[in-house]
């Protein structure tokens, strides 16, 4: 069975910010590295977790200024996380129910990495395409019979 480290995300460089930062930096770091979401630590533990969502609903929506707020006033406190011998199902089913699009991975106070749907949607696809290639296998014969 598949876990969310290794199977979904390994290796993964972290893009961390402290509650200090303010929110336009924040809105820069993940427009020049091309993510939806950065983790908020501080001391190296998970404290929060800011979305493009906490972005546009938070600060856009409400009218308020990005230069005078602070990752700490947008961020969603002590986020609900994944440990990394959870499976996608799991994850899969906590996005689904809690309307998430990005979990944080933790092992105790240890931030392991952040797994999103898209990679959820990755594994399923894998998976799909080896159950089809085993059916495959069975039905026209490949490795089939006691030979």
């Amino acid at each position: 069975m598949r876990k969310i480290v290794p199977d979904v995300i390994s290796g993964q460089t972290l893009v961390t910010v402290q509650q200090n930062c303010k929110a336009r930096a924040v809105a820069k770091i993940m427009h020049d590295k091309r993510i939806a979401a950065v983790l908020v630590t501080e001391s190296d533990v998970l404290v929060g977790i800011i979305t493009e969502r906490d972005m546009t609903t938070r600060i856009i929506a409400g009218g308020l200024d990005p230069d005078a707020l602070t990752a700490k006033e947008i961020m969603t406190a002590n986020p609900d996380t994944l440990h990394p011998e959870d499976t996608p199902a799991q994850a899969i089913k906590m996005m689904i129910e809690r309307n998430y699009r990005h979990l944080p991975v933790t092992d105790g106070d240890t931030l392991v990495g952040m797994v999103s749907v898209r990679d959820l949607y990755a594994i399923y696809n894998l998976e799909l395409e080896e159950d089809l290639k085993d059916r495959n296998a069975f039905i026209y014969g490949e490795n089939y019979g006691t030979g």
